[in-house]
């Protein structure tokens, strides 16, 4: 899978699961079915925006973002329906040409951890995913600990 296809899957993902967000609190709010509906719509919406922040991370590094490119990307998960535009627009600058970079190259930039690492996990995708989602799903499991933003119930 290349990376802008990865990218393009989880900016749509991420926006589907917030309509799955917003109709779960028009449910709870509005209708007064309960908590149900967030409880359900939440946890995955929150596992999405977690796999799509983990993304864009990993993009920024092989895309060579700059720290605006990135911010924005991450930023974008924070507004419903944000990382649909923002994908189109980095497709539009060129932002998500080209393949993995498993190999170093002339750059300098290839000779800094984040690329190394990338390197490192782009050779062994299965483990490097496993990684990534393990890491994704402890993130998860930590902030279903502390519970919904803004502290109230979900």
């Amino acid at each position: 899978m290349s990376p802008r296809r990865l990218f393009r899957i989880l900016s749509i993902l991420e926006a589907v699961t917030w309509t799955l967000l917003l109709v779960g609190m028009l449910l709870k709010y509005a209708v007064g079915v309960g908590d149900w509906p967030v409880s359900v719509a939440g946890p995955i919406h929150g596992f999405a925006f977690l796999a799509y922040g983990a993304a864009a991370l990993v993009l920024a590094v092989n895309q060579r973002w700059t720290a605006g490119a990135t911010l924005l990307a991450l930023a974008s998960a924070v507004v419903p329906y944000a990382t649909i535009p923002l994908e189109r627009g980095f497709e539009r600058r060129g932002l998500l040409e080209g393949d993995w970079r498993r190999e170093a190259g002339a750059d300098p930039r290839d000779r800094r951890l984040p690329s190394r690492l990338l390197r490192w996990a782009l050779g062994r995708p299965v483990l490097a995913a496993a990684l990534v989602l393990a890491a994704v799903a402890a993130l998860f499991a930590a902030l279903l600990v502390v519970g919904p933003p803004g502290g109230g119930e979900a």
